[in-house]
């Protein structure tokens, strides 16, 4: 890469959910594990699926890590082992922390099923500090008239998670982060922020062109410390994702849905979800996803 801002430009692979539902899945990726404590990014859909049909992901555990849904379009049921149920609209924030270990489901609901539902969304996951890995389960429902939003010259923002351009996320996080969701007009430059050494730009509907390179749905940018970024829109409306923060104490693993500063401590997960020894889901008992 020639380019004095972009350090990688990762293009997000097509995964399987099953029930023909795809997703693209630009993290991690070999080249680029983390940015800043962000381990794992999915972009799912836009669907259109049919009357009968919906997003069934069956109960699954995880420990050491967040999870962040955050809908553009359609609704989501989330259940955890903690008694949660919480249906997510669009612009909501859905921040699950599992922590030494939690089990959850996300399906779509009856009302959605029946006429056919939509379905547009990312889910990140972000990594925990080593002193908050095994810290206790929790789930938070932020709906989107709690979030800020920015306005500028042509571009329009809502802070989905942690701090940025003078403003701070209701969403309580571990450890410093920003994650940003913008619509930027043809002609409007957007400046990401600048106060961190970890950023990633991705792009839900492109193109997007950050330092003379043109970035597709899909891509995402991950940019060097220190230097300042922007990015335009050259053809029409564009929406993109603005992620990153501060690097965490020490490597992470990930195998699975299980991430962890310690190898062992996955391979003890691994064994406990087999041995069914993490909790069950209430309301949704019945059926889980096996270990790989």
């Amino acid at each position: 890469m020639d380019s004095s801002a972009i350090e990688l430009v990762i293009h997000a692979r097509q995964r399987s959910l099953g029930d023909d539902i795809q997703v693209r899945r630009s993290l991690p990726v070999l080249a680029r594990r983390m940015v800043g404590p962000f381990i794992f990014c999915d972009h799912f859909g836009p669907l259109q699926m049919a009357p009968g049909f919906g997003l069934d992901i069956r109960p699954h555990p995880h420990i050491g890590l967040a999870t962040v849904t955050y809908l553009l379009e359609g609704e989501i049921v989330h259940r955890d082992s903690l008694g949660s149920f919480q249906t997510i609209k669009p612009g909501d924030v859905n921040w699950m922390t599992a922590g030494r270990g939690i089990v959850h489901s996300e399906r779509t609901g009856d009302q959605q099923r029946a006429r056919g539902p939509r379905l547009h969304g990312m889910q990140c996951w972000v990594a925990l500090p080593t002193a908050a890995e095994e810290g206790d389960p929790a789930f938070h429902h932020y709906p989107a008239a709690t979030l800020p939003t920015l306005e500028g010259e042509g571009v329009t923002m809502r802070l989905i998670a942690g701090s940025a351009y003078g403003r701070s996320s209701p969403v309580r996080v571990l450890s410093p982060l920003f994650y940003v969701d913008a619509q930027i007009v043809r002609g409007a430059v957007l400046t990401l922020p600048d106060d961190v050494d970890e950023r990633a730009l991705y792009v839900v509907d492109g193109p997007v062109v950050s330092d003379g390179v043109t970035l597709l749905t899909g891509d995402m940018a991950v940019f060097r410390p220190g230097v300042t970024v922007s990015a335009q829109a050259p053809t029409g409306q564009a929406h993109v994702v603005l992620l990153g923060g501060a690097p965490l104490d020490g490597e992470r693993h990930v195998d699975w849905n299980f991430v962890s500063s310690r190898p062992q401590r996955i391979a003890r997960a691994k064994d406990d979800w087999r041995e069914g020894r993490f909790p069950k889901v209430p309301g949704d008992e019945k059926e889980f996803i096996p270990l790989p």
